[in-house]
């Protein structure tokens, strides 16, 4: 045999932006040896006429830091052409940590990303204090994907500032440690450093989480360590001001979320704002590819305040569909429904997911919860009840609260400034499923609209992100390149319906989503997934930045 694996016949696109080629892709030792006319053969080959050839998907928002410890497979996104995570977004971390404080960051991460404390302090190791000594901990593990990561203000905050850390501002002394452990930090393996200054991000105690308020000051501090080690500095809700701050201190290299409005908001957020604060500056940004913000279905939450709606609540799954079919429950949630404040959530943003195999996202603003109801001379709750029953209970309807507007969200993608993601995989786990971004890209904003090229679709996706994170050897078809590989037939590629399970820690309930169109993923040179399916393979590294 020639080559380790061969990829043959299919349409390359290399992720720099460049045309597609016709072609193979030989690889040899965990790296791409050859593409184009391969000779010889392989102790495996995939057969790729008719699919496209891409690199590794590079996810630079998620929240797996807890997940690694309980699901070394690291699902959803190992299904959906993920090759390489950033985690430690936000500012929540488990590193930098005090054995006496690891309930409370496991508890600040139940709070601000939906993750159970319970979870996250029985599933891991807890067996280190500091930055690289989580990454060497999450190393032992081995995971289907490879991990990078950033470590967190708010830990790094509690850590030298103790209870004084949620409202108080530091001492200049204070900032100078942070900053010292935020080099420590990178100098281990760190690929920078992340921060939170959206106020609803609470800790345990109903506080807004360490850093939330911190000085502009304490951030320059920490972007002069962080700059000349060309590190990342990631945010969340800090504002335009912020923003600048931030970059222009030792030019540093900053990557931040931004969203649309609805319609009412048309023009807030833009391709041209986002330029103009990114002109001159290293600034990245990152937003949600579709509508989102919660999910809810009989197999999940409930939308209703009401006694009968807390006591079907309270039934497992095959309770609460008998309860909807049966006329005098019903007739009582629907009453219940009918009440003044009996629901927060506005039906003229929820949109029915239907109840084929593949989720309907795209559905125009018009189609919502309420128009349908209206049309059928419903309350919407009797829509609800309707359209749940004839999916058997399965149906399920997504709140839009962010990205609300497609057209406006396409607009902005226009911008080079901004990378589609935001999927927040391992975080608000039991309240909505983004962790499919990907195969959105490659079914909507590619297949079904055009509105990306194919070669844009996959820089947007590889060769753009793997640079803002700081990595050299991924995200590009090349020879010499680390083997990230995807196989995909874009005439079928798209997510599978969310589904709940309980295969947390202690039975914690998740959404997970499946794909369909991934003939195959290699990670590093093994083959982690064929045709739709994980292959058990956990080839996935720690990667570590190299100051």
């Amino acid at each position: 045999m020639d080559h380790d694996i061969v990829i043959r016949g299919g349409t390359i696109v290399d992720g720099t932006g460049a045309d597609p080629i016709t072609g193979d892709v030989a690889i040899d030792n965990g790296l791409i040896t050859a593409i184009g006319s391969v000779p010889g053969t392989g102790r495996q080959e995939i057969d790729a006429s008719g699919h496209v050839v891409t690199p590794g998907f590079v996810d630079i928002h998620t929240h797996l830091d807890a997940q690694i410890g309980w699901d070394p497979d690291m699902t959803p996104v190992s299904w959906h052409g993920v090759t390489t995570a950033l985690i430690g977004n936000c500012g929540v971390t488990f590193a930098p940590c005090k054995p006496e404080d690891r309930e409370l960051l496991a508890g600040m991460m139940e709070t601000v990303e939906d993750i159970p404390k319970s979870a996250i302090l029985d599933g891991l190791a807890w067996d280190w204090e500091q930055y690289g000594e989580y990454l060497d901990s999450i190393e032992r593990l081995g995971t289907a994907v490879n991990v990078a990561g950033l470590v967190g203000h708010s830990a790094i905050r509690y850590y030298v500032m103790g209870e004084r850390a949620v409202e108080e501002q530091a001492t200049d002394e204070e900032k100078r440690q942070m900053a010292e452990i935020t080099a420590k930090a990178i100098d281990a393996g760190a690929f920078g450093f992340s921060t939170n200054r959206y106020e609803p991000h609470k800790g345990p105690d109903g506080r807004s989480i360490p850093g939330t308020f911190a000085d502009v000051e304490e951030l320059e501090e920490i972007a002069r360590a962080v700059g000349p080690r060309r590190g990342l500095m990631q945010a969340v809700g800090a504002d335009f001001d912020v923003l600048k701050r931030i970059a222009d201190t030792e030019n540093s290299r900053v990557l931040f979320s931004y969203g649309t409005g609805d319609q009412k908001g048309a023009g807030r957020w833009s391709a041209q704002r986002l330029d103009e604060l990114c002109e001159g500056r290293d600034i990245t940004a990152i937003s949600h590819v579709r509508g989102s913000g919660y999910m809810f279905g009989l197999q999940s939450g409930l939308p209703v305040r009401g006694q009968t709606w807390r006591d079907v609540s309270e039934m497992d799954f095959e309770g609460r569909l008998a309860a909807i079919n049966d006329a005098d429950i019903a007739a009582k949630l629907i009453e219940e429904a009918k009440q003044p404040k009996a629901t927060g959530i506005p039906m003229t943003e929820v949109f029915f997911l239907g109840a084929g195999d593949t989720p309907n996202y795209a559905l125009p603003a018009d189609e919502n919860l309420q128009a349908m109801a209206d049309a059928a001379g419903e309350h919407w709750s009797e829509t609800f009840l309707r359209l749940t029953r004839e999916s058997h209970g399965k149906g399920l309807f997504n709140f839009r609260m962010f990205a609300k507007n497609m057209k406006e969200q396409g607009d902005l993608f226009r911008s080079d400034h901004i990378y589609p993601g935001l999927g927040d995989a391992g975080a608000h786990v039991s309240q909505i499923m983004d962790a499919g971004w990907s195969s959105f890209v490659l079914s909507h904003w590619l297949r079904d609209t055009g509105h990306f090229t194919l070669p844009e679709a996959i820089e947007k996706m590889t060769s753009g992100p793997a640079r803002v994170i700081g990595l050299e050897d991924r995200g590009v078809l090349k020879a010499g390149m680390r083997a990230d590989v995807n196989v995909i037939d874009l005439a079928t590629v798209g997510e599978r319906q969310p589904e709940l399970v309980h295969d947390f820690p202690h039975g914690a309930p998740r959404y997970i989503q499946k794909s369909q169109g991934f003939k195959a993923t290699i990670v590093n040179g093994q083959v982690s997934l064929l045709d739709g399916e994980l292959t058990g393979s956990r080839a996935g590294q720690v990667l570590r930045h190299s100051a």
